[in-house]
């Protein structure tokens, strides 16, 4: 059983999964920020821990991308019945080894609208990055020096669309003033691009 937060807009045509490597996800201040800038734009988010307590202890399970990735998938699916999400495109918002799992997530349903890594490891999935169909935009800090090599990697396996943004005198933690602001103005940009200037099924249904 796993603990997450989700949150739907009336008017909302799209949900973004947060995938977080560790327990706490769902609270992180820098997902929040994240969160709340598409909360704001009619965009939902299910931010959930994809570990329990007790496997978080071992830093192991943190480095499970296939166990992380199947919690992920099946996060997905569940979402996928839920009323309020009728009609409404999937995506993924990645960091650290949850970006790795998201996009192994993503090659296991392709129809993933697009995959958001922040300071993620994706070099952590290397051996199925070729085949990752969903636009990817990868956001490193140009001060997380040894991150930003495993991205460009990463983003040199890549065939589909994609993206690296090295934010400007951010470190791994984006913790500089205004660092996450970019960060969450980036996301929307590219769930923009991908998911939201899309049609959405006309049978999506919501309640109150």
């Amino acid at each position: 059983m796993l603990k997450g937060n989700l949150l739907i807009p009336e008017k909302a045509k799209s949900i973004i999964l947060f995938s977080h490597g560790g327990v706490g996800g769902r609270f992180s201040s820098r997902n929040r920020v994240v969160a709340n800038d598409l909360n704001k734009n009619n965009v939902g988010t299910l931010l959930f821990d994809l570990l329990t307590p007790d496997e978080d202890i071992c830093s192991y399970s943190r480095l499970d991308i296939g166990l992380l990735a199947d919690r992920l998938i099946a996060a997905t699916e569940w979402l996928k019945e839920q009323e309020h999400a009728d009609g409404c495109r999937l995506a993924y918002f990645g960091a650290s080894t949850g970006a790795a799992a998201a996009l192994k997530a993503a090659v296991y349903l392709p129809w993933i609208a697009a995959v958001v890594s922040r300071g993620g490891r994706p070099d952590l999935a290397m051996e199925v990055l070729e085949e990752v169909e969903s636009p990817t935009l990868l956001m490193v800090g140009s001060q997380d020096n040894e991150i930003l090599k495993l991205n460009e990697k990463a983003y040199a396996l890549m065939n589909c669309e994609k993206r690296l943004e090295v934010i400007s005198g951010a470190t791994h933690l984006f913790e500089e003033p205004g660092k996450m602001n970019e960060v969450a103005k980036m996301t929307y940009a590219w769930f923009e691009k991908y998911i939201l200037s899309q049609p959405v099924h006309q049978d999506k249904i919501i309640q109150e």
